[in-house]
């Protein structure tokens, strides 16, 4: 039973790191402001933010001027073949480009919902990152608890099965009633690895979001959502409020708006852009000759190109209007599906009573007692303990289940949701 030993210290260890670790854990949401304030990945996403404005005032600017200089040596003859003089002949000129009136407009446009892509982006990042640690949060704190209240029992098991090898009990009973306390201590140990591997897969994980050492420890308040009595807003106002604020559904409509622009500038694209070349130049060849004049210049459009690039973009534009379709029958899918986990799991809280926990603990600790008084039968024993862990069990799950539909309603309709703490 050495192994077992270790294997109590080990969940011992994972279940009360949080009050030996530290005299003032930290709260939830602390935990989150933390994580979301400082985490490294946000610096992709801003500098994302800083490309897409330095683009846009690239695209609402004119492409630079282009000066050309050209200088050479020429000769004139006369139709005899006299050379009738030579000198020095050169040119310069500068072009500017311009394009078709509206055209930058358009193209401003189409940068302006690339910032707002990105800044989208940055926002959902931040949300997703913040429910994720509440996520990992309640987990490493159930796993905490559950293998708190693992560890009490399998002590119990473990004790009464040392006296009863203490005292070689002879008979048939008591050998049976030691084989199963030895059956029982053996699955109890399954539970122990389970909670004690869960915790410390949680504990990985927000080290890792916390940018602290894997091996960190992290001393957590207790968490236990509440969410009241208040019933949810109608389904009409989740749907409503869903389209307003999710940042998938929002981004859709983004890329719409896009390819809308889009399909505004390939149109557009038609009519070509024309540059003017203002230029001076000079022959020194027998006598001076100046020359200054202004040039215009623009590429010959071809039908077949601008025609493809309009139906190009089209095209797109109706694959974004099926793509907002779909975005939103999922989106109101999703909705209703986490508005109905939410109330059935609130509900199941709502039955519990605030001690029914510790009522269990008692009665467990109770039983154990007056078992070894002889008071008590094995069956029952044995019931009262099973009875504790699975109804700390299931009402460590239920909250974790509640807290999640209550984050992931939260993350598609952008609403609020009441949770409070129990503080140690």
């Amino acid at each position: 039973m050495k192994s077992f030993s270790c294997l109590r210290l080990l969940v011992l260890r994972v279940a009360l790191a949080a009050s030996a670790l530290s005299a003032a854990p930290l709260s939830l949401d602390e935990l989150v402001r933390d994580i979301v304030a400082h985490h490294p990945e946000l610096a992709f996403y801003e500098a994302e933010i800083d490309a897409a404005r330095a683009q846009r005032r690239l695209t609402a600017t004119l492409p630079p001027p282009e000066l050309a200089f050209d200088a050479g040596h020429k000769r004139v003859r006369d139709l005899g073949g006299t050379l009738a003089g030579e000198g020095l002949a050169w040119s310069v000129s500068l072009a500017q480009t311009f394009e078709w009136p509206g055209r930058l407009a358009l193209r401003k446009s189409l940068a302006n919902r690339d910032v707002a892509l990105a800044e989208l982006g940055l926002a959902r990042f931040r949300a997703a990152l913040a429910a994720r640690t509440r996520t990992v949060a309640t987990t490493l704190d159930a796993a905490r608890r559950q293998a708190a209240a693992t560890a009490e029992v399998a002590a119990r098991f473990q004790a009464l099965r040392e006296v009863f090898l203490a005292r070689d009990p002879a008979g048939l009973t008591p050998r049976l009633e030691t084989r199963v306390i030895e059956a029982q201590e053996i699955s109890l140990r399954r539970r122990a690895t389970d909670a004690a591997i869960a915790a410390h897969t949680a504990l990985l994980e927000l080290n890792q979001l916390r940018g602290a050492p894997p091996e960190a420890p992290l001393a957590l308040a207790p968490i236990m959502p509440s969410f009241g009595s208040a019933p949810l807003p109608p389904a009409a106002a989740l749907l409503a409020a869903a389209r307003e604020n999710n940042f998938e559904y929002r981004a859709a409509r983004l890329e719409l708006e896009q390819q809308g622009a889009a399909v505004s500038l390939a149109r557009h694209e038609r009519y070509p852009s024309f540059t003017l070349r203002p230029f001076y130049s000079q022959e020194s060849a027998g006598e001076r000759e100046t020359t200054v004049g202004l040039g215009v210049s623009l590429p010959l459009p071809l039908p077949s190109r601008a025609r493809s690039g309009a139906q190009i973009a089209e095209a797109r534009h109706r694959q974004a209007e099926a793509a907002v379709w779909a975005a939103e029958r999922a989106l109101e899918r999703a909705v209703l599906t986490a508005a109905d986990t939410f109330t059935a799991r609130a509900a199941a809280l709502a039955l519990w009573q605030p001690d029914a926990s510790e009522t269990f603990r008692e009665a467990a600790a109770l039983a154990d007692e007056h078992y070894r008084l002889g008071a008590v039968p094995l069956a029952t024993y044995l019931e009262l303990q099973t009875a504790y862990l699975d109804a700390v069990e299931a009402l460590l799950a239920t909250q974790r289940d509640a807290l999640d539909a209550a984050q992931q309603l939260q993350a598609l309709t952008g609403l609020e949701f009441p949770r409070a703490e129990a503080q140690p």
